[in-house]
């Protein structure tokens, strides 16, 4: 048998104006795991769609061969019918169904016309045993975090009896404890003879398992480097992706002074009200000055999002038990987010696909939606003002699309997160909160996001940044808080701040 487990030759993939795959070809080996990288929109995802039939056999030119044979996958269910699954970063999970619903919906285990529930629940045991996921499998997946959400897909995965993995940014949404449990299931996968295919921008991750690394740029595969043999070296990677040296991940930012404080937070004590009256957030102060970037670090679950939502007009009904907000020194309260915008305040989500753009809307219908009256005359909005406002900001911070009119839906991660991030400047906010602004996006246009918050902040204004990656807090922050169940547990500025100290207020409340 050979060692090649896939080859994909030759795949050309054209959507109406945009060339997504020009001759890519890509092999993977029996028993290995194989780390694409890339830019955003480099074609990774794409590349994994023809591979599982998401994208048909005719809708693209070229060759899959798997095991020796070529394959035309018509539809999902004939490359699962091959052994072959892919997780996406937004899990196909029902959450209201159990744990073992999940797992074996879709393929059933079946007596004739009904269901086995006694075979379904010892087997879906099974497979949790596997991925060492230790919970009733009656439990339903909203009750589980996401990092067991991750497994349970794994799991899925498994009952299919899945001889090629493919995970799609499987850590893009994961703490650090999470990341590592799931980088060792992958492991004991490849030593139970599954062959993996991971996407993930997160270079630390992909050195310490990768096999093998292919690099796609702009469609097109660059190279491919052989862990034993080749530098895969986190600077080697950068290079082949963005096609030159990258010496600083965190660009320089110019000299300015920090001004008064620009937002504060005084004992700020939250209820969560779907909870019987659970305290989520504890007397937290902080506050920013103008010109200044804040981090704001902590281990999943440590409140950061749930800190950002309370103040941004309650966002989903938190109760404010005590503590006041001052904005430019005088106490403010917001009523809702719109109140919140109109004092000055933006926060741009986590989760930008889902709360923060909408998705079926072209650039210009997102870019300008939280500041229509700037655009209104009379009873009508200016469209041709709208594709102005549109385009200045397309050009000001490089979101690559053919025009303003270009679905938001159809656009890369990184791109998507430059538009979240215009609509805010469009806003014209004197504090921005930034919860994960570089979550799932590559290293190109984390750096140009990077660029963007050192030239908001030069022009004045002040930002709180959320992030789950401690690098990236250290890397940009002036001064950063600490917290750790619901609680600030230290403050740093960043001369002062380590990874070792940070981590260590991270868990000691």
């Amino acid at each position: 048998m050979s060692d090649i487990i896939l080859e994909m030759r030759n795949i050309t993939k054209e959507f109406p104006g945009v060339k997504a795959l020009d001759n890519v070809n890509f092999q993977v080996k029996r028993g290995e795991i194989h780390c694409l990288v890339g830019e955003n929109g480099a074609g990774k995802s794409t590349l994994m769609k023809v591979l599982s039939g998401v994208y048909p056999f005719g809708t693209y030119e070229g060759d899959i061969i798997l095991n020796g044979e070529v394959q035309q996958f018509k539809s999902i269910a004939d490359s699962e019918a091959k052994e072959i699954a892919i997780i996406y970063q937004e899990l196909a999970l029902i959450p209201e169904l159990s744990i073992y619903e999940n797992i074996f919906f879709g393929h059933e285990l079946a007596s004739g016309v009904r269901i086995n529930w006694n075979e379904t629940i010892v087997n879906a045991a099974v497979m949790l045993k596997r991925v060492v996921l230790d919970v009733d499998p009656s439990t339903k997946v909203k009750h589980l975090g996401v990092g067991n959400q991750q497994l349970v897909e794994i799991a899925k995965a498994l009952s299919k009896n899945v001889k090629l993995l493919i995970l799609d940014e499987p850590t893009a949404a994961l703490n650090e404890d999470d990341s590592q449990r799931l980088l060792q299931l992958i492991r004991e996968l490849k030593a139970d003879g599954v062959s993996c295919i991971m996407i993930s921008h997160k270079l630390r991750e992909i050195t310490a398992i990768a096999d093998t690394i292919t690099v796609l740029r702009d469609g097109s595969t660059i190279c491919s480097l052989v862990a034993e043999q080749d530098d895969i070296s986190e600077a080697n990677i950068i290079k082949n992706m963005v096609g030159r040296e990258m010496d600083n991940v965190y660009p320089a930012r110019g000299d300015h002074e920090l001004g008064d404080i620009a937002f504060e937070l005084r004992d700020w004590t939250v209820e969560d009200p779907t909870r019987d009256g659970k305290e989520i957030l504890h007397h937290v102060n902080i506050n920013v000055r103008k010109g200044e970037i804040v981090g704001l670090q902590g281990l999943m679950g440590a409140g950061r999002t749930e800190l950002a939502l309370s103040v941004f007009g309650n966002t989903p009904g938190y109760r404010i038990t005590s503590g006041e907000i001052l904005m430019d020194g005088k106490p403010v309260s917001f009523r809702n987010s719109a109140a919140a915008i109109e004092a000055g305040l933006a926060y741009a989500t986590e989760d930008r696909k889902g709360n923060g753009l909408i998705l079926i809307q072209d650039i210009k219908f997102n870019n300008t939606i939280a500041n229509l009256k700037e655009l209104v005359e009379g009873l009508s909005i200016n469209k041709n003002e709208e594709v102005t406002v549109a385009n200045y900001y397309k050009d000001s911070i490089n979101i690559k699309a053919p025009s303003v009119d270009q679905k938001v839906g159809n656009l890369s991660g990184g791109n998507q997160q430059k538009v979240q991030l215009a609509k805010w400047m469009f806003v014209k906010p004197n504090v921005l909160i930034l919860d994960e602004p570089t979550r799932g996006i590559d290293v190109g246009a984390k750096f140009e996001i990077y660029t963007l918050m050192n030239r908001l902040v030069e022009e004045g204004m002040s930002i709180i940044m959320i992030s789950s990656e401690l690098p990236e807090v250290l890397g940009m922050s002036d001064r950063l808080y600490v917290m750790s169940e619901g609680t600030i547990t230290g403050e740093l500025s960043a001369e002062e701040a380590t990874e070792e100290k940070v981590m260590a207020l991270a868990i000691s409340a």
